[in-house]
């Protein structure tokens, strides 16, 4: 049990404590026999079964499994539903975290809440009997008087919502339903057009409604009861062992994979995603399927190419850049390399990697910070990742953990890949911006009090770390050396591990239901295990290979991710059979875990690692690696060789050359060495609420947090109080941005509040934009001044305005925007600029998607700092070839006004 001597002892304290208590037994049925591999009070791993409870997964042969494991999902509902209405799906109503409470206690199935105004809290304060749970097929009747909205379309045209959203009467597209329980989500980005959770005005009376029908026992609650083998997987590698349970669930994923491979030979992304995703086959193609489906591969990474670039193809605000973690691409495409050798292939995804890399320095990476921005690296739905106030251009200019290493190793990757086609200037280039990335990582994300690195930079002109724990991005800052030996060593010791595995971030976000939050995902789980492996914790390997092998067997499929506080793969937002890079994180465990196997440009390297609880024989036959066939023999335990050799001769190195062609046997047997380590077993655990904090007359204030016991208050990034009360005087002489976090008992945290800027009048100059290129004509409203310009391809591609500073200083510039072609958490239409200052260039601006057709709904960009000097400027606002969306086509924004702010 790790000891945490930091001002979060007391809560570690407790986490300790408590995973003590629960590392008991699983008492196994008798009939399962032997001893378990793997153990602990949620599930047990036995050599031919797991059992969890009284679901008991067993294996028959190698090629068919069994499973009694039923969901409980429905068993246990709580009738208190909690719920909200939304303007164009839009989360508008109320405050977040104000929310409407109703009771569905009704016996006969039915229940019926009361006349709810829009904008009114409801709460039931009817008593709730002990025991008492949702009765299954539970029909709720919700009525919504909306008249006081239409009655404001009707007086003034438009109706501002208790949150301040403006919404005119022409855009108006109706209203929706978002709440906690099934068919109901907290997903606001996806209820526009929902047509379950969308209210109506049958006779026009202005009382919207909605019929739900909760707690329904869906088939998907339960997963099929057996597997067995449905394709031909003797063309790949054969793996035996003394483990019916790791041999029957190899075969399973070889089988799924299989499934998974559409008739053009592209990989899908799992049973219910079609079509090849960018970095669902990246992270795929590195766990094994380079290996198993070069080909397959090649072919799924250039469906992933649009104009010689990488495509980032999902993503918050219209994708890239919002989202820049495309570059794992590139990391696929050497591994690859690396598995075949092609020296056509080489040549091929070389310039398109340099292209998007290129287009990256100018787009998202930050040299002041060394750190690249954009949107956690597969952690693609903002509430699920982020607090949410932030808007997508916030989620922009932030710097996060996961991104970072992706684009770390993409530089390297780069860098190898220009070495061996000779253009060593490129080289040079991509090994420098990777050594400083390398350099932000470590000097801005890491936390020497927790020992592991922070999720991401957020803020707006001065950010602050968010001090969560991201699986991924921890256990990619080992696998690539982000991370020195010692510090990758901490990072899997202290990094927080539950019950069923390593959940996406740590702690949990208050109110957003399980998927990224409060979700375990296997190939995430995947990528933790061979961090484990390389610093040598064979503790930690062991309980994460153990949480890959149980929903695996449990479920009898490779699902895509499930509940981290209960283990089951009912109660997730969305979910998906056979999804490959689970299937692939499966696979990967024998071949890069158990036989280490670890390709290089020139030769394949074996750096075994087989547990202590894992000890005994393992063998993998027709491995294929370039021009030779591979048969694996592996004996013992541990991560020490003590002997190897190559048909019957002594290796001087665990390594095989890339030149070697034909059949070969190679024997390894393991020292027995004890390779143990440290986890940081801890329990699932909930942030604060973000304050709400407001600013008037030289005061931030905020309503108590509950739970809270302090709040820290953050001036320009740097902590400037930690108080009990809820109120601050500020300096109003100059400029300052504020954030203020709830601090609980235990010293944990919220997410920062958004940010407040208090700002002289002095050192705020505000532009008109259609008093510097020709007014649009288009409908829009609620704009300043007299009008908006409108910014497209083909009108307005450069923009100059001409300002004038008071004095000498570091100026943010930014815009106020809309963008309405399309909506705020998919799609590719995030429009992009590049700002010039006197013709140089001065940083990005991003104008990413704020709704589907909402083009009277405005925002701000990013702001670029920029250093002006006392007197006139030119400012350009230009549009250049590395301004290319994803689209390629559609890349409009209308803008406002540009603001000009003295920050220091």
């Amino acid at each position: 049990m790790k000891r945490t001597t930091t001002k979060t002892s007391l809560l570690f304290t407790l986490l300790a404590l408590n995973a003590c208590q629960t590392q008991k037994p699983v008492e196994s049925p008798a009939s399962v026999g032997s001893t378990p591999m793997w153990q602990s009070e949620a599930y047990a791993l036995y050599p031919d079964s797991v059992v969890q409870g009284e679901h008991v997964a067993r294996v028959l042969s190698p090629t068919q499994l069994t499973s009694s494991y039923r969901s409980p999902a429905n068993e246990f509902q709580d009738p208190r539903i909690t719920f909200k209405f939304a303007i164009n799906g839009r989360d508008n109503e109320m405050a977040s975290g104000t929310d409407h409470h109703f009771n569905c206690l009704a016996s006969d199935g039915t229940c019926e809440t009361p006349l709810i105004t829009f904008g009114q809290q409801y709460t039931d304060t009817t008593a709730v009997p002990e025991g008492m749970y949702l009765t299954p097929n539970m029909e709720m009747k919700v009525h919504l008087d909306m008249r006081p909205v239409l009655q404001a379309f009707e007086k003034q045209g438009y109706y501002t919502t208790p949150t301040g959203d403006r919404i005119f009467q022409e855009d108006f597209k109706g209203v929706y339903i978002a709440g906690n329980t099934a068919p109901l989500s907290w997903d606001f980005d996806n209820l526009s057009g929902n047509k379950e959770a969308e209210l109506t005005d049958a006779d026009g009376d202005g009382i919207y409604e909605v019929t739900l029908q909760l707690n329904k026992p869906e088939d998907s609650k339960q997963t099929a009861t057996q597997w067995q083998l449905s394709q031909d997987i003797s063309a790949f590698p054969q793996y035996t062992s003394d483990y019916p349970l790791i041999e029957a669930l190899y075969n399973l994923s070889l089988d799924e994979m299989q499934q998974d491979i559409e008739a053009d030979s592209t990989f899908r992304t799992g049973k219910e995603w079609a079509g090849v995703w960018t970095r669902d086959i990246s992270y795929s193609i590195i766990l094994g399927m380079a290996q198993l489906q070069p080909r397959v591969s090649m072919y799924s990474l250039m469906r992933k190419v649009k104009n010689g670039r990488i495509i980032q193809d999902t993503g918050t605000g219209g994708a890239y850049p919002v989202s820049t973690d495309r570059m794992i691409w590139a990391v696929a495409a050497w591994e690859v390399y690396k598995a075949t050798g092609d020296a056509a292939w080489l040549r091929e995804t070389y310039p398109i990697i340099k292209n998007s890399l290129e287009d990256d320095y100018v787009n998202a990476y930050n040299p002041e910070t060394g750190l690249v921005r954009g949107e956690s690296s597969f952690l693609d739905w903002r509430e699920q990742t982020y607090p949410l106030w932030m808007q997508p251009v916030d989620i922009y200019a932030s710097e996060n953990l996961g991104t970072n290493a992706v684009y770390y190793q993409a530089n390297l990757v780069a860098a190898q890949m220009a070495e061996l086609l000779q253009d060593r200037e490129a080289a040079a280039r991509f090994n420098e911006v990777a050594a400083r990335v390398k350099e932000g990582m470590n000097e801005h994300l890491w936390q020497q009090e927790k020992e592991y690195y922070g999720q991401y930079l957020y803020g707006r002109n001065y950010k602050i770390l968010s001090p969560r724990a991201e699986a991924l991005g921890e256990a990619l800052s080992v696998l690539y050396s982000v991370a020195d030996a010692e510090r990758s060593k901490k990072v899997v010791a202290s990094t927080p591990v539950t019950d069923y595995g390593i959940p996406s971030i740590y702690p949990q976000i208050p109110g957003i239901p399980p998927y990224h939050n409060n979700g375990i995902w296997p190939f995430v789980q995947a990528y933790w295990s061979l961090a484990a492996a390389k610093t040598g914790n064979g503790k930690a390997l062991t309980e994460s290979i153990s949480a890959i092998l149980r929903p695996a067997a449990l479920f009898l499929t490779n699902k895509e991710n499930f509940v981290a506080s209960t283990g089951d793969y009912a109660g997730t937002q969305i979910n998906s059979d056979r999804q490959l890079w689970s299937v692939a994180g499966n696979i990967s465990m024998i071949y890069k875990v158990f036989f280490g196997i670890d390709m290089k440009a020139d030769k394949l390297e074996l750096k075994p690692f087989v547990p202590k609880a894992f000890a005994g024989t393992h063998k993998l036959s027709n491995f294929k690696y370039r021009n030779a066939l591979l048969n694996f023999e592996l004996s013992g335990y541990g991560n020490q060789i003590k002997s190897i050799t190559l048909d019957g001769k002594t290796l001087d190195r665990p390594e095989v050359p890339a030149t070697l062609s034909g059949n070969h046997t190679i024997r390894i047997e393991l020292a027995g060495n004890a390779a143990d380590g440290e986890v940081n077993h801890t329990v699932d655990y909930t942030s604060p609420e973000t304050p709400k904090v407001t600013y008037l007359a030289g005061k931030l204030s905020w309503p108590a947090v509950n739970e809270a016991v302090a709040y820290q208050v953050m001036k320009n990034g740097e902590e400037l109080a930690n108080m009990p009360g809820t109120n601050i005087l500020v300096d109003t002489s100059r400029y300052a941005e504020y954030m203020v976090l709830a601090v609980d008992e235990n010293a944990i945290t919220s997410f920062g509040s958004e940010p407040v800027m208090v700002v002289p009048e002095k050192h705020k100059v505000v532009y008109e934009l259609e008093k510097s290129a020709p007014k649009a004509t288009l409908p829009y409203r609620d704009y300043s001044g007299t009008g908006f310009v409108e910014l497209s391809k083909q009108q307005n591609t450069q923009v100059q305005v001409n300002i004038a500073v008071p004095e000498d200083g570091i100026y943010a510039i930014d815009f106020r925007y809309a963008n309405g072609s399309g909506p705020i958490n998919t799609e590719n239409k995030a429009a992009i600029r590049t700002i010039k200052k006197e013709g140089e260039f001065a940083g990005t601006i991003v104008m990413p998607q704020r709704g589907t057709g909402e083009w009277s709904n405005w925002g701000y960009t990013n702001a670029v700092e920029v250093p002006l000097q006392q007197g006139s400027h030119t400012i350009f606002l230009t549009f250049e070839p590395a301004n290319e969306n994803m689209h390629g086509e559609i890349n409009q924004a209308m803008v406002d006004n540009m603001r000009v702010i003295k920050i220091r």
